[in-house]
């Protein structure tokens, strides 16, 4: 009999379960197709030719795998949690580290095309048929972005505009340096090679005086990533020795507000470090 009923509990919860499962996936579905949108819109701004879904795929793959392995290796909820953070985390970091190599790459290969760029000026080619050798001459992603831009300008887009749009989509310092040169040049009818000439030493002083700021600073940089992990690193290992450690502080409503001050300050001091640890020129 205690059988029969267990069997029907359990049946019971079932069909509940799966009444109820398309209510969960409706929102879900939609979300879906809100993420693969957005994704997919920044990774044709990237030239990224993968299909959007592989990324959208980590979102609901990714907590899952850590949040199993934080428990299964530490047995606690605690790397659960922090597991399924880092999981939906990933997927953001990984579009993000793609566009800042992206972006990386462009500002590196920005001298040698404002050097062939004069020299094509110079040679007595046009504006636009510079920017067309460059397209053929220069590697992604630089003939990439600059192909864009001429296929802009033949659709009837004003140049002008085409170069501010390039600025925003790569949302460079230096770029901008050079988009306002050609921007001013264009109205007042300056020469263009002597701008790129000036426009050259300034962006090598620029490069120059931020590789000295960045070895200096190293030292405080390096310093604030130790002391920001290094709190991180100490509950992991308490927890692998000992489990039950931190049970008073969950248990107690001293304790719990104790633990949520202590990661607000955490916070707040990875913050400050940063921001100390950063020199704008």
């Amino acid at each position: 009999m205690i059988i029969i009923i267990s069997l029907f509990i359990i049946l019971s919860v079932v069909l509940i379960a799966w009444s109820a499962f398309p209510l969960f996936l409706k929102p879900i579905e939609s979300w879906r197709q809100e993420k693969e949108a957005k994704v997919a819109q920044q990774m044709d701004q990237m030239f990224y030719d993968k299909s959007p879904k592989a990324i959208v795929r980590l979102y609901f793959i990714l907590p899952i795998l850590f949040g199993a392995a934080g428990y299964f290796i530490l047995q606690s909820y605690i790397p659960v949690v922090i597991g399924i953070v880092l999981g939906l985390a990933i997927p953001n970091l990984i579009l993000k580290i793609r566009l800042a190599r992206r972006k990386q790459k462009f500002n590196d290969q920005l001298l040698d095309t404002i050097t062939m760029l004069s020299s094509c000026l110079k040679g007595g080619l046009s504006l636009l048929q510079g920017f067309e050798v460059l397209v053929e001459e220069m590697p992604a992603p630089m003939n990439q972005e600059l192909g864009l831009l001429l296929k802009e300008n033949k659709m009837g887009v004003p140049f002008e505009e085409s170069l501010v749009r390039l600025n925003k989509r790569m949302d460079i310092e230096e770029l901008g340096l050079v988009v306002n040169a050609l921007l001013v040049s264009r109205e007042t009818g300056g020469e263009l090679t002597k701008v790129f000439s000036r426009l050259t030493t300034t962006i090598r002083d620029n490069r120059k005086l931020k590789e000295s700021i960045k070895t200096l600073t190293m030292q405080g940089r390096l310093q604030g990533a130790i002391m920001s992990l290094l709190p991180i690193l100490f509950v992991i290992w308490v927890l692998s020795v000992d489990k039950h450690h931190f049970d008073i502080m969950l248990t107690s409503d001293i304790g719990r507000m104790l633990l949520v001050l202590a990661v607000v300050l955490q916070v707040v001091g990875m913050f400050l470090i940063r921001k100390f640890s950063i020199i704008k020129i």
